[in-house]
C-alpha cells in the first residue's frame, strides 16, 4: 500500500498525530486523560444472512480510539472516541444489529459500508469499455449507483486479524465474479482497516482482474462529531482543499464541466457550517436537494497521501482531518435521511443528521474520458489509501 509522503499537505498528518498524543498526555479540558489502550483486536458472532452466512463483528482497540467493523458489507459499525472534555461517544450513524442493516441499508443510505465495484454513479448504468458496452442494474432512478442492487456492501467479506504492537488492523478479501452486477472480469479486492495510536483510521484498497473492467472503491461512514444520535451536522465546519466541482444534472450525474467553486455555495476552501449556505436557491444544491457532489481536490502529486478536507465539531471540539491518494471527494449532506430509520442510540435519523466524506474518483468517469480513469487491466494493480485522522 502506499505509504505516507510528506507533500505540501501530507505533513498535516504528522502534525495531527502529534496533537492527539499531546492532548491525551495533557488531558481533556477539565479532565484527567483517560489511560491509552495497548492495540487489541477481538471478534464476536453477529447474527447470520437469511441463507445462513455466518457474520461477525470486530472490535479494534488503539490509544483513545474503539472501532467496531463488521464482516457483512466490511461496515465501520461504530467509532468511539472523546471529546475535549473526556466525553467518549459513537461519531458514526449505523444500526445496533444486523437486521438494521438488512432492512435499513438494502437498499438504504449505506452507513459504514465499502462500496464497490464502483462507488457513485454511472449514467443509464451502461459503459463502453474495449468496444463492448456493459449493462448495470439500474438502482437509483435510470441510473446505477454504487455497484448494483447486489453490490460489495451487501457481501460477507473474508476477514483475518492483525495484530500488533504499534497498530492494529483487519484485513478484507472479496473476489467478484465475471459479470457480477454487469461488470467484466473476476476482480479480487483486499480492503485492510488500520488503526495506531494517534487516533488514525487507515483504510487500504487493492484490486487485481483478469480482464478489462472499471472499479472504483470507497467507504462510506456517516460522520457526526458531535455523537451519532445528537441531531444535525449544520453547525460543523467543513474544509476542502478544491478550487473546482463537477456539477451535476438533475439525475445527480456530471455534465463534464469541471467548474470553480469560487462565488458559488460549493466553496469550501475556508472552514465553513455545512449549513451555512445549504438552503441557498443554486441549482446545484437544488438537484441534490443539499450537497451530494464530487470535489475536484487541489493534488501535488498524482498519487501520494494528502489531505483532503477537515471536519469540525466546534460542541465537542472533535476534529476529523482526511487525507487520500485519491482525486475526489464525494460531499454527501444526509439530504435523504428522512426519520425512517432508528440508529445505534435508539434515536431517529433525519435529513443532515450525519454527512459522508467518500474518497474517490470521480462518479461515471467510465462515460466521462475528460475525467482520470478508473479502467483496471490485468497485470495491474489498483491502490488507494485513505486516512481518517481524530483530534480535538
Amino acid at each position: 500500500m502506499p505509504s505516507p509522503t510528506f507533500t505540501r499537505r501530507s505533513v498535516v498528518l504528522a502534525a495531527t498525530a502529534a496533537g492527539a498524543l499531546a492532548s491525551t498526555a495533557a488531558g481533556a479540558t477539565g479532565a484527567a486523560a483517560a489511560p491509552l489502550r495497548r492495540p487489541g483486536i477481538s471478534t464476536e458472532a453477529w447474527g447470520n444472512l437469511p441463507d445462513g452466512t455466518a457474520v461477525e463483528r470486530y472490535t479494534l482497540v488503539n490509544g483513545e480510539v474503539t472501532v467496531r467493523v463488521l464482516t457483512y458489507g466490511g461496515i465501520v459499525q461504530s467509532l468511539e472516541f472523546p471529546d475535549e472534555r473526556g466525553n467518549v461517544e459513537n461519531v458514526v450513524l449505523g444500526f445496533d444489529d444486523l437486521e438494521g442493516y438488512l432492512a435499513g441499508n438494502n437498499p438504504g443510505p449505506y452507513f459504514g459500508a465499502l462500496i464497490g465495484r464502483y462507488g457513485n454513479r454511472i449514467a443509464g448504468g451502461r459503459f463502453t469499455l474495449d468496444g463492448v458496452e456493459h449493462q448495470l442494474p439500474l438502482n437509483n432512478g435510470p441510473n446505477s449507483l454504487h455497484g448494483g442492487d447486489d453490490s460489495f456492501d451487501k457481501r460477507v467479506w473474508d476477514a483475518e486479524a492483525l495484530p500488533g504492537d504499534q497498530v492494529v488492523g483487519l484485513r478484507l478479501t472479496l473476489v467478484s465474479p465475471d459479470g457480477d452486477q454487469g461488470y467484466p472480469g473476476t476482480l479480487t479486492a483486499e480492503v485492510t482497516y488500520t488503526l495506531d495510536r494517534f487516533a488514525q483510521l487507515t483504510v487500504d484498497y487493492s484490486a487485481t482482474t483478469d480482464a478489462a473492467t472499471v472499479v472504483n472503491l470507497t467507504n462510506h461512514t456517516y460522520w457526526n462529531l458531535r455523537g451519532e444520535g445528537t441531531g444535525t451536522i449544520y453547525d460543523h465546519e467543513l474544509t476542502i482543499h478544491a478550487d473546482a466541482y463537477t456539477p451535476v444534472d438533475a439525475t445527480l450525474i456530471p455534465t463534464g464541466e469541471i467548474a470553480p467553486v469560487a462565488g458559488t455555495p460549493m466553496d469550501f476552501r475556508d472552514p465553513t457550517a455545512v449549513g451555512a449556505r445549504i438552503r441557498q436557491p443554486f441549482q446545484q444544491i437544488l438537484f441534490g436537494q443539499g450537497y451530494d457532489h464530487n470535489w475536484v481536490l487541489d493534488r501535488a502529486t498524482a498519487d501520494e497521501l494528502e489531505e483532503a478536507a477537515t471536519l469540525h465539531d466546534p460542541a465537542s471540539g472533535r476534529t476529523l482531518t482526511i487525507s487520500t491518494t485519491e482525486p475526489g471527494l464525494q460531499f454527501y449532506s444526509g439530504n435523504f435521511l428522512d426519520g425512517t430509520l432508528v440508529g445505534t442510540s435508539g434515536s431517529v435519523y433525519r435529513q443532515g443528521d450525519g454527512l459522508a466524506l467518500e474518497t474517490q474518483h470521480f462518479p461515471d468517469s467510465p462515460n466521462q474520458p475528460t475525467f482520470p480513469s478508473t479502467v483496471l487491466r490485468p497485470g495491474e494493480e489498483y491502490r488507494s489509501t485513505t486516512v481518517f485522522a481524530l483530534s480535538r
